[in-house]
């Protein structure tokens, strides 16, 4: 098929190859995905407008190779809107803005299934105002241990005062999220959803952690609050994960969580699920939490005498953290300086 021009927010977007296979299991195309981000856009712009994205291109499709896309590439259109970023190890580089539908199917012709998008808008990237947890299985843990984590997370913040919402992965995991005011650094943040995951593994120990060490998880499910370090991208609502099947990251109401079975949210399904269910996050985007009550958790945490909790490896060593080693390779250490 030759190529195609679509218009999409008032602006042309050429669509080159567009009858490629993308996504193998039903035979979806690159055509397919733009028609998928078409049809959920609606729904899906409130949510990420006005955010800063990580490309991660698949130009063969889910099934081949990729690469993460730091900068633009040259020969961009010249309305497409970018800002600076930077990643964890501090590296800056101009990263396109989803200003409209328009830069989504843009970069969904370049062969980005998905958009990893920062946790704050480009005109205030001093502010984070997102709170995102990820709960993923692991070794043992199954997803309906998942389910039940999600919705302990949920209860918590309920107990707050704090309203959250719930997504689907796209893979085996949920993603909870808080949208905030506009008032705190991603520093700020993290230190509440360290917090938040310390104070859920103290009520139910023996199936959440808040442990960053694999060896120290067992068979709980780890309550991942590093999602929100500065400069963290997390993966984006409605964006498609480079999988044969097309599964979505498709946002879900409380209600459904038990029922939901991830695997069967694709780009052939989700957008009769939105018709027919409406949109869960309809208010997301006017929505303002506040985090006093977490960062009076985090306060209280510090005056206990806790230190802060891990940072992962690709970041600076942070104040009050502690030594960045496994425990057992600690263990190791200490018991070789005591047979000296």
């Amino acid at each position: 098929m030759e190529a195609v021009e679509l218009e999409v927010a008032g602006r042309t977007v050429r669509v080159s190859n567009p009858d490629k296979v993308f996504f193998t299991r039903r035979g979806e195309t690159k055509l397919d995905l733009i028609d998928y981000y078409l049809a959920v856009g609606d729904a899906m712009m409130p949510v990420v407008a006005g955010r800063p994205t990580m490309l991660q291109r698949f130009p063969d499709g889910a099934s081949g190779k990729n690469f993460f896309q730091k900068r633009v590439p040259k020969g961009a259109p010249e309305w497409l809107q970018t800002t600076t970023v930077a990643t964890p190890n501090g590296t800056t580089s101009e990263a396109v803005v989803l200003a409209d539908l328009a830069h989504v199917v843009w970069a969904a012709q370049m062969g980005s299934l998905c958009f990893h998008v920062w946790p704050y808008p480009a005109a205030q990237p001093e502010i984070a105002d997102e709170l995102r947890i990820d709960l993923d299985p692991h070794g043992a843990i199954t997803f309906d241990d998942v389910r039940w984590a999600a919705l302990r997370v949920r209860e918590f913040l309920d107990e707050l005062g704090i309203r959250s919402w719930v997504k689907t992965t796209g893979s085996k995991g949920l993603h909870v999220y808080v949208r905030l005011v506009p008032e705190w650094d991603s520093y700020q943040v993290r230190a509440c959803a360290v917090a938040l995951a310390r104070e859920l593994e103290r009520r139910f120990s023996t199936r959440l952690t808040a442990a960053w060490w694999k060896e120290e998880r067992g068979d709980r499910v780890f309550i991942d609050f590093n999602q929100n370090a500065p400069h963290k991208t997390v993966f984006g609502a409605w964006s498609v994960r480079p999988r044969v099947g097309a599964q979505v990251s498709m946002p879900i109401e409380w209600d459904d969580v038990d029922d939901v079975d991830p695997q069967d949210i694709t780009i052939a399904t989700a957008p009769g699920l939105l018709d027919a269910n409406g949109d869960a996050w309809h208010d997301y985007g006017a929505a303002g939490e506040r985090l006093d009550a977490l960062l009076a958790l985090h306060e209280r945490d510090m005056a206990a005498g806790l230190m802060d909790a891990p940072w992962p490896p690709v970041y600076p060593k942070q104040p009050n953290e502690p030594p960045r080693v496994a425990p057992s390779r600690a263990r190791k250490t200490d018991g070789d300086e005591a047979s000296a």
